[in-house]
C-alpha cells in the first residue's frame, strides 16, 4: 500500500513527500526535509516572468539554487500566459531541477484576479495549451507535472472542466498530477475532501496521481493513502517545522509504532542546521527574516511552545538565534507532537518579479 512509484523515470522510494509552498520550501528547508525523510521535494513556486527575465540576479539564484544532496527535486511554475511557460520550464531544467510541476491551484484572490494558478481551472484550453507548451520545451527524460484542486467551486460545470483539463494533460505528456481535495472558491475553509480524491485515482487507473490537503501528521498522510488508493500524498503546511514527519510516516509504514517526537536536543540540531543552511542561502544579514517564520513553527514541538515562538518572534539580529537556542534548548526536554491549529500559510504566493 506504501509503495515506491515513479513519476516519469523519476523513482520516488515512499509515498509521502513535500510540497511547494512559498516562501517556505526553499533550498534550506528542502534540504533539511530530505535528511529526515522526505524523498521528493518541491521548490516554491515562480512566476514564469520572474524565472524567464530575472534569472540572472541575486534573487533569483536563491530561487533558482538546488543542491547535490536534494535529488530529486521539482521546481514549480505559475502564470497566466501560455507562450511564456516553455521558455521558463527550460531554464528550471537548466538550474538542475527534476521535474518541472505546473501550478493550477493556488485559490489566492490575488492571484486568481491576475488569472493565474486556480483560474485557470475554468479554462480548459489555455490550461491545456500552458500543459504543451512546458511538455514541448521540456527534455524528454525530464517529467512534467501539474497541481490541481477539485475545481473552481462545486457545480457541474467545474467537475466537467476538472476531468478535462485532467485526461488532457495526461494525454499531452505529464507523468503524474497532485490533486487537493478543496475547490478554489474553498481556499483553506473547510475539509479536504477525500472522497473526491478516491474517485479521481479510481478513474485515472495506472495513471499517477498525489493527493493534498489536511496533510498535519503523519499518520493523516498514510490514511488518505489508504483511503483514497492515491500513489502518493504531498505534505504540506503540516512539513513546516516539522521535518520529522517524514521519517515518522516511514516508520508507521514499516508497521512501527509512532516515533516520540524530537527531544529538545534533537529540535536544536535540526534548527541550528537549518540557520546555517538558509544562512548561505540568503547572507547573515537576510537569514534571519527567513527563518524567524521557521522558528514559530518548530517551537510548536517544544514542551514551552508559547514562550519559544515569542522568543523567536522578538529575535531582531543575527547573534539572537544563538541566544534562543542557548536559553530554551539548553536542557534536553521531551519534545511534543505540533498541533495543527497554528499559522495559515498560503501555498502559492508564487515568487515575482514585479
Amino acid at each position: 500500500m506504501f509503495a515506491p512509484f515513479q513519476i516519469g523515470n523519476v523513482a520516488i522510494d515512499f509515498p509521502v513527500v513535500q510540497a511547494a509552498l512559498s516562501g517556505y520550501s526553499d533550498g534550506a528547508m528542502r534540504v533539511i526535509a530530505r535528511r529526515l525523510g522526505a524523498p521528493y521535494t518541491l521548490c516554491e513556486v515562480m512566476l514564469d516572468r520572474f524565472v524567464n527575465e530575472v534569472t540572472k540576479g541575486r534573487k533569483a539564484q536563491r530561487f533558482m539554487h538546488t543542491s547535490l544532496e536534494e535529488h530529486p527535486v521539482g521546481g514549480q511554475l505559475m502564470g497566466a500566459n501560455p507562450e511564456d511557460f516553455g521558455p521558463a520550464a527550460r531554464r528550471l531544467v537548466e538550474a538542475g531541477f527534476d521535474v518541472v510541476d505546473i501550478n493550477f491551484g493556488c485559490p489566492v484572490k490575488k492571484v486568481l484576479g491576475k488569472q493565474r494558478g486556480g483560474y485557470l481551472l475554468g479554462q480548459v484550453d489555455t490550461a491545456l495549451e500552458i500543459v504543451s507548451r512546458v511538455r514541448d520545451a521540456t527534455p524528454e527524460h525530464v517529467p512534467v507535472t501539474v497541481k490541481m484542486r477539485r475545481g473552481l467551486d462545486d457545480s457541474d460545470d467545474s467537475r466537467e472542466r476538472f476531468f478535462r483539463i485532467f485526461d488532457g494533460a495526461f494525454e499531452r505528456g505529464v507523468s503524474a498530477i497532485t490533486v487537493h481535495g478543496r475547490t478554489v472558491q474553498q481556499r483553506y475553509i473547510g475539509p479536504s475532501r477525500w472522497e473526491f480524491l478516491r474517485e479521481v485515482k479510481a478513474h485515472a487507473g495506472s495513471r499517477i496521481v498525489l493527493g493534498s490537503g489536511d496533510l498535519f501528521t503523519p499518520q493523516a498522510c498514510l490514511e488518505m493513502i489508504r483511503q483514497t488508493g492515491v500513489d502518493g500524498v504531498t505534505a504540506a503546511r503540516g512539513a513546516i517545522g516539522n521535518p520529522w514527519i517524514f521519517s515518522q510516516a516511514r516508520a508507521l509504514a514499516a508497521g512501527q509504532p509512532l516515533p516520540d517526537p524530537p527531544s529538545v536536543f534533537e529540535q536544536r540540531e535540526v534548527i541550528a542546521e537549518h540557520y546555517r543552511l538558509a544562512e548561505e542561502l540568503y547572507g547573515p544579514d537576510r537569514c534571519g527574516r527567513q527563518m524567524r517564520k521557521f522558528g514559530i513553527k518548530y517551537s510548536q514541538l517544544h514542551p514551552h511552545a508559547l514562550e519559544v515562538r515569542d522568543a523567536f518572534v522578538a529575535v531582531a539580529r543575527p547573534g539572537e538565534w544563538r541566544v534562543v537556542l542557548d536559553k530554551w534548548y539548553a536542557e534536553d526536554l521531551p519534545g511534543r507532537h505540533p498541533q495543527p491549529e497554528g499559522e495559515r500559510v498560503e501555498d502559492c504566493h508564487a515568487v515575482s518579479a514585479a
